[in-house]
């Protein structure tokens, strides 16, 4: 059964990978946390800023691992803590964004709560290929 992706033409060659990834990112679980936001710097250039109050830069983790950019965030408490009201959850988080082809992450910075990562969309190529038509009338 084919998801909300239309990429059942038979004009779109080779898309079947996007397709999935497509679908894949829309049953991830987006539950919200923790925010972010996605500024442009400029046409070529983007900024990803996660806010991650109370995690230091040892809980958190970015990777780039097929076309995917996965943020995570894992804090362990101690075990002696002994706390007598406990308002503000440790928990883990995941957050991934989908990369396109060429997309690459350039850093990340962690300051004041809030963990920014640059992105970069290098100028694509222009590739022109021309295709030699063999002739096999001419053999006979």
């Amino acid at each position: 059964m084919p998801g909300p992706w239309h990429f059942d033409s038979p004009f779109l060659l080779g898309f079947e990978r996007v397709a999935q990834s497509l679908e894949r990112m829309s049953h991830a679980q987006q539950d919200g946390y923790p925010p972010y936001n996605i500024e442009r710097l400029s046409e070529r250039q983007l900024r990803i800023t996660l806010a991650v109050a109370g995690f230091a830069a040892s809980d958190l983790s970015v990777r780039v691992e097929n076309r995917q950019l996965i943020i995570a965030g894992r804090q362990d408490s101690a075990p002696d803590q002994e706390f007598l009201h406990k308002g503000i959850a440790t928990r883990q988080f995941q957050r991934v964004f989908l990369l396109a082809e060429g997309v690459q992450v350039d850093g990340a910075d962690l300051a004041n709560g809030l963990l920014s990562l640059t992105v970069n969309q290098p100028e694509p190529e222009s590739v022109v290929q021309t295709i030699e038509i063999k002739n096999h009338d001419a053999d006979l």
